[in-house]
């Protein structure tokens, strides 16, 4: 009974318990589960730790803003994202429709359809007012060979990216953004990539005044 109790308090289950019993580890095999439990226990601490940090970040803002930020960001992994793309130099932000032309008619040209929503990778590491680097990308299944215009390739995954959720107009985009660098900062992050915009509701017919838009902002992060 009291190598049970003992068990337990170390974090085993019961089938791990009597396992343990019945089958009479060696001192080695004992030291290896041990060893594996160990390993749990840490990264439990630290997921435990980076959510009380959350907390204590939270609770800041609320004490000096006296209000909750409409913007909720969350720490994510990314899987691998297959996408037809095309990176140049466009000379403002909202003018990059003739990018988005070009691709999407190079796969209705090879009856590529897209696979999930559409996203812009945006490459400079400040912002910029002009001749920004952006990639307009859309994912895609099939297979697709690329031109020197056209690349098809797949984006590796992402294990921390920081995320928000922008409802509305494009011209009040800014918001979102100010909000997830904020965060970013007062949580102990520093931004380690270049940011995307995903767009969940794209705006009707181009319009950046749509109330209707949804746009995911990622941004890969690592701690600081």
């Amino acid at each position: 009974m009291n190598r049970i109790l003992a068990l337990r308090d170390l974090g085993f289950s019961l089938e791990e318990i009597r396992q343990l019993l019945t089958d009479g580890l060696t001192p080695e095999q004992m030291r290896g589960m041990l060893k594996l439990r160990q390993a749990d226990i840490r990264q439990q601490m630290q997921e435990q730790t980076g959510r009380l940090e959350r907390v204590e970040a939270r609770l800041r803002q609320i004490e000096q803003e006296k209000n909750m930020s409409k913007y909720d960001v969350v720490i994510k992994k990314v899987e691998p994202i297959k996408v037809a793309s095309i990176r140049d130099i466009i000379p403002t932000y909202p003018e990059q429709g003739h990018l988005w032309c070009e691709l999407e008619g190079y796969l209705a040209m090879h009856r590529a359809c897209p696979s999930g929503a559409c996203f812009t990778i945006y490459y400079d590491e400040d912002y910029r007012e002009h001749d920004i680097d952006a990639e307009v990308c859309e994912q895609i299944e099939s297979d697709l060979s690329g031109t020197r215009r056209v690349k098809v390739y797949v984006l590796p995954d992402v294990a921390t990216m920081a995320c928000t959720v922008h409802h509305g107009p494009f011209v009040t985009i800014n918001e979102a953004y100010s909000a997830i660098m904020k965060w970013i900062d007062e949580n102990g992050y520093r931004i380690n990539g270049p940011g995307r915009e995903i767009y969940l509701r794209g705006a009707k017919d181009g319009n950046q005044n749509d109330p209707k838009t949804v746009t995911e902002i990622q941004f890969p992060v690592e701690k600081a």
